[in-house]
């Protein structure tokens, strides 16, 4: 497809990959911004900036109109917030005021970025686009992105507007430094990082904004595309990440019983305290489950090309090392 884009979500870390690309390709960008340091970011890009948010019906209409295709990436991913409650307005309630402008500028297709996490396997099972949900939530992160999702395709059907899903796992690579990727900077920096062997399933960033370009040409209304390069357990991940990295990094596996009454504690702790924390029960429980996914989909019906998990792990060393984060990786 050619012709403007509407993008939100451009100063995040996917949302900034999706909107590189679609600069590097030539397409005309209206990003929305929050703020004047965020407006600031995205004009940087190359992006046209329109002020605004996702409940300011006027600032979508106006960023859309004559839009051919609007990319809604914009989201918020958090662990053991006292509050879920802002979550939840952004994932679920913004995510369909997009939609609810789409239909109103008369844009021809939605992407709409939502999340692995909806898939709902049971535990040990593979996800798949198809698997029936187990039916309770791990955390209010996927209760926000579940309801988010079922809710736009819903929308989308009544107003029939094109939507496409891009459900991604863990997204990977140079750029970012939070979430689990700290764990990666613990390992090759030395420290002891205290992990459990769960499964893991990742998706290099490139992959994942290549994903978002193909559903807008390729993707079938309706549809959730799975986007996953890999999946393998922690212990794996620690050994590729040694191989790469050259570094043996000391690292305790703690035994799943333990972690399970540690969430357990700390469920109780964080109830009855004020303060925020960044391991909880839920993200305890999340951790336990782990994932493990069958994204062949996205590579039958979208033409999806995975990079290989090790090349994912190469560039990101060699960018911390370049802004002295961490040491070179080996060649």
């Amino acid at each position: 497809m050619s012709g403007p884009v509407f993008l939100t979500g451009g100063t995040g870390f996917l949302g900034g990959a999706v909107l590189r690309r679609l600069i590097a390709d030539g397409r005309e960008v209206r990003a929305l911004a929050r703020s004047d340091e965020g407006a600031e970011t995205l004009a940087a890009l190359g992006a046209g900036v329109v002020r605004g948010d996702l409940f300011d019906n006027d600032a979508l209409l106006r960023g859309m109109r004559g839009c051919a295709t609007v990319f809604h990436v914009a989201g918020v991913n958090l662990m053991c917030a006292r509050d879920p409650g802002p979550m939840l307005h952004v994932n679920v309630d913004g995510a369909c005021a997009v939609v609810r402008a789409a239909a109103a500028a008369k844009v021809a297709r939605v992407v709409h970025t939502s999340s692995a996490a909806t898939i709902g396997e049971r535990t040990g099972e593979i996800g798949r686009e198809d698997t029936p949900h187990r039916g309770a939530f791990l955390s209010n992160y996927e209760r926000s992105k579940v309801l988010g999702e079922r809710n736009v395709l819903a929308l989308a059907e009544r107003l029939r507007v094109s939507v496409v899903s891009v459900n991604p796992s863990s997204v990977q690579g140079p750029g970012r430094v939070g979430g689990s990727a700290r764990l990666l900077l613990d390992i090759v920096n030395g420290k002891l990082p205290v992990v459990v062997n769960t499964w893991l399933s990742v998706v290099d960033v490139d992959d994942c904004t290549a994903a978002h370009l193909l559903a807008e040409r390729e993707g079938v209304p309706g549809h959730r595309y799975l986007v996953s390069g890999a999946s393998f357990d922690v212990r794996t991940a620690v050994d590729l990440l040694r191989s790469v990295s050259g570094r043996p990094g000391p690292v305790w596996f703690a035994p799943r019983a333990l972690a399970t009454a540690g969430g357990v504690l700390l469920g109780t702790m964080t109830g009855a305290s004020s303060r925020e924390w960044r391991i909880c029960a839920e993200s305890v429980r999340t951790m336990l489950h782990g994932h493990r996914f069958d994204a062949s989909r996205a590579e039958r019906e979208l033409g999806l090309r995975y990079t290989p998990v090790r090349d994912t792990i190469q560039r990101t060393l060699e960018w911390y090392a370049q802004r002295g984060l961490g040491p070179a990786p080996l060649g």
